[in-house]
């Protein structure tokens, strides 16, 4: 907390160190009232040879501006995503790393990729738990919007891109302007946001900003599920042809994963578990993790033994610069741009594995396994607070009467990526209409070198839950031997480790063909080339030889080999799409694109890997109105993948093993309707929201392990719903000299599955949320309020187990639930 406190004093200063920039400028008139921008004029850079109006592209995007995002205020990156129609989010992880898919996509990603100005952090969609979706990108005061592509043209302009979210950061100009902002939770949330940007020079800007953060969290795990914050900063010096724009960034960040928990009881699951694990602010988190002990055997045979800290969550630290050049020459838009990332990143997390089990009967399954180790003098097995030698007893039955299993995750990885695009646009004049073209060249070098262990703890079922012995008596009482050790039931079930490294190149063309006033014709071809090298360990079963207990009996272990996989996958990926516009603010569009994503870089460092590339075909047609404040996107949207990698990793029950594939492949079909609409019809009033309808299936499934594809065919894709949106209205008013707006949330979500075969339901749920601001001058405050009503909704399932069998009962009865009502005060000032 003392380094936030050095931070506000900052805040604090910053005014006068713009007011000093500004000292001998003349001075600036007060503010007048903000005249609110036609929608239709909105710029967007993503996925167009130039920048264009919203209104003019063929394709579906939206730019969410700052204004547009403080409206929102939205708890973490991917809760802003779930406002734009056609991605549908599970924002329920935590600050980073949750579930964004697209349009029905289905992956947990979506293919959604992230891009800080027309880049990514690193090259790849999903890095070994650090690049995971939006586990990179965090926003703050330093990003001046976020425009979103969904299909069209992202094959095009991005890897393995079904849609692009791109982070446009401040750059300063001629204007010194700066923000401080504070945000305090009831959650225990404070977190400062800082940003100035301004001139030095008639030709020189900079702009610097960032946050820090502190968050006890939405769950209450016993220690603080976020910690750190990041800072961006760059510098542009403009010539007369153009400009270059040199950025850099540092993050350094700890962030808790928050993860399934059970809600009912499997032996019946009309009986809640909320006594023992409170719906909205309990988790298996707990202190008792805070000092695990896991244990394997190196490849030469040594045992090795790592010291983990659940509270250290996803430790991200990582390192970016770039460079941004444009220049014209003679109309020849010449434009490069150079990224360079290197990091490392820590995860710990507890994860959901098997539902909870009848104490009893749990117990009573690793009998003859104790009287086989320990002797026949073992008479039971009873429970015991872990670390206790079996001296302080646990009776589950003064509780819920179930025990359970998680799995301790501790992953490491070091990575690094840098990527490079060089393009050059030119329009020209024909007697056939204007062309607009721009082609270019991308290239990335990356790469990782990873390490993941796995092991299971038996814990009680409650929040925050104690690890638990399962101890071997004799009659008399005696401690013969422990099923577990310290909390332990299976020392490292999972062993991976290994390093890869990518070289890659595409080469791309798109053609904007205006053949009329309003008539225009778009397309595009990407073709990309790839070179993987990498290599994985081997592990075995070992026992590590304490006669003492059964937890290391079954352990995986290194066996000094390795296996190593060279790859050249090649992609080819189009699109070309017909936009008539009839008037300046009515117009209607059409387009088809073809997506390969070749198989990723984690093959290399696998020992058994599932190797496809996945292709899809997308088709589209939309209208669009925009008239003064008001408009109406309606998308209609078909996507056939084919084929399609529907494998997953499946957790063993029985060995504790979590890195075994279990292989589908076959074709998913996607169709459905988004519509993205704003409404204004008062000064004082506008409702915006956004409505999805789809229709998400498998189809033609096999399987080669003993699974039956043909009961899986036609049902609705895992954790998919058919219909999504959200509303948000709002009213504001003059009050003196300032401004009241008073707007609210209303969003909703229907009905998934957690299983290919369709057997148990996430049922649908809708939540409200509110929030109120006041602006005066240059300062603002806003109370914002989430899941005003407690409502009670589940998301995720339990993907370890369910994903073939489902949960055992219609509806989940294990699963991550929405966070409960909550409230955060912000404070900003701008100058």
């Amino acid at each position: 907390m003392s380094l936030l406190a050095s931070a506000c004093a900052l805040a604090c200063a910053l005014p006068g160190v713009a007011a000093a920039q500004d000292a001998g400028q003349p001075a600036t008139p007060a503010a007048e009232p903000q005249v609110e921008a036609d929608p239709a004029d909105d710029i967007v850079v993503t996925g167009t040879a130039r920048a264009q109006r919203r209104f003019d592209v063929s394709y579906a995007v939206n730019s969410l501006s700052q204004e547009e995002v403080q409206k929102i205020a939205p708890k973490n990156f991917a809760d802003l995503l779930g406002t734009v129609p056609g991605i549908q989010v599970e924002a329920t992880g935590g600050e980073v790393q949750n579930i964004t898919r697209v349009r029905g996509i289905p992956t947990d990603r979506g293919y959604l990729i992230f891009q800080q100005d027309g880049l990514p952090l690193y090259h790849e969609i999903d890095g070994v738990f650090f690049n995971s979706g939006e586990g990179m990108n965090r926003y703050d005061l330093m990003t001046e919007r976020v425009e979103i592509v969904r299909g069209g043209p992202a094959p095009v302009y991005a890897s393995s891109a079904a849609a692009i979210a791109n982070n446009i950061t401040v750059t300063g100009d001629a204007r010194s302007r700066g923000r401080a902002q504070l945000t305090l939770g009831d959650t225990g949330l404070y977190r400062l946001d800082l940003m100035q940007s301004g001139p030095i020079d008639d030709r020189t800007y900079f702009a610097v900003g960032g946050f820090l953060r502190q968050h006890d969290g939405y769950r209450d795990s016993g220690f603080p599920s976020d910690k750190g914050g990041q800072i961006r900063a760059n510098l542009k010096h403009d010539f007369d042809n153009g400009f270059v724009k040199i950025s850099a960034m540092y993050v350094n960040d700890h962030n808790l994963f928050y993860l399934p928990i059970p809600v009912a009881d499997p032996r019946n699951p009309s009986v809640s578990l909320d006594p023992y694990i409170d719906y909205h602010t309990g988790t298996l988190n707990s202190p008792a993790l805070r000092d695990v002990n896991i244990r394997y055997r190196d490849g030469t045979g040594a045992v090795q033994t790592l010291n983990r800290d659940l509270a250290d969550g996803r430790y991200m630290r990582f390192f970016n610069g770039a460079v941004d050049w444009e220049a014209d020459f003679d109309g020849w838009l010449v434009s490069a741009r150079l990224g360079l990332t290197k990091g490392k990143s820590s995860f710990d997390a507890f994860y959901s594995t098997t539902n909870p089990a009848d104490a009893a009967t749990f117990a009573a399954g690793y009998l003859p396994a104790a009287r086989a180790a320990f002797g026949a003098g073992v008479s039971r097995l009873g429970y015991a607070i872990a670390g206790s030698n079996g001296a302080t007893a646990y009776d589950p039955a003064t509780a819920s009467g179930l025990i359970m299993s998680g799995q301790y995750r501790a992953v490491d990885a070091d990575f690094y990526s840098s990527q490079a695009d060089l393009s050059v646009t030119r329009k020209f004049e024909t007697g056939f209409g204007t062309h607009d073209i721009r082609a270019g060249i991308y290239g990335s070098a990356y790469g990782v070198s990873s390490r993941q262990v796995y092991q299971d703890m038996l814990i009680e079922v409650r929040s925050k839950p104690r690890t638990i012995d399962l101890v071997a008596y004799s009659a008399a009482g005696a401690v013969l031997g422990s099923v577990t050790q310290n909390g332990v039931l299976r020392y490292t079930t999972t062993l991976n480790q290994g390093e890869g490294n990518a070289k890659m190149v595409a080469v791309y063309a798109n053609d904007t063909w205006e053949i009329t006033n309003g008539l225009r014709l778009d397309a595009g071809v990407r073709k990309e080339w790839y070179d993987y090298d990498g290599y994985a360990l081997l592990s075995a079963e070992a026992n590590l030889g304490d006669a003492t207990t059964l937890a290391d009996n079954t352990t995986r272990a290194f066996t000094g080999a390795f296996v190593s996989r060279k790859l050249k996958p090649s992609t080819t990926n189009w699109t070309a799409g017909l936009n008539y516009d009839f008037t300046d603010n009515l117009g209607a569009y059409g387009r088809i694109s073809n997506l390969e994503v070749p198989p990723q870089l984690g093959v290399t460092t696998s020992t058994a890997p599932t190797i496809i590339k996945t292709k899809a075909r997308q088709y589209e047609a939309g209208v669009k109105a925009s008239f003064g404040r008001n408009y109406l996107y309606v998308t209609g949207f078909y996507t056939k993948f084919d084929p399609f990698n529907a494998s997953f990793v499946a957790f063993n029950p029985v060995t504790g093993r979590n890195d075994q594939s279990v292989p589908f492949v076959g074709e998913a079909v996607v169709k459905g309707v988004e519509i993205d609409g704003k409404v204004a019809p008062l000064r004082w009033f506008e409702l915006t929201g956004s409505v999805t309808v789809a229709d998400p299936q498998y189809r033609n499934l096999e399987n080669t392990s003993g699974a039956d594809p043909s009961a899986v065919n036609g049902n609705q894709i895992i954790r998919e719903p058919k219909f999504f949106g959200n509303l948000r209205p709002a009213v504001h008013f003059p009050v003196g000299e300032g401004e009241l707006e008073i707007a609210g949330r209303y969003e909703w979500v229907g009905r998934r599955y957690v299983d290919l075969f369709n057997l148990t339901a996430l049922p649908a749920y809708q939540t409200f949320g509110a929030n109120a601001s006041v602006t005066y001058g240059p300062w603002r405050v806003q109370v914002v309020a989430d899941n005003l009503t407690n409502a009670k909704g589940l998301t995720e399932g339990n993907p370890r187990t369910d994903q073939l069998a489902g949960q055992g009962a219609t509806d989940a009865i294990y699963g991550r639930p929405l966070f409960g009502r909550n409230f955060r005060f912000i404070l900003s000032r701008s100058w």
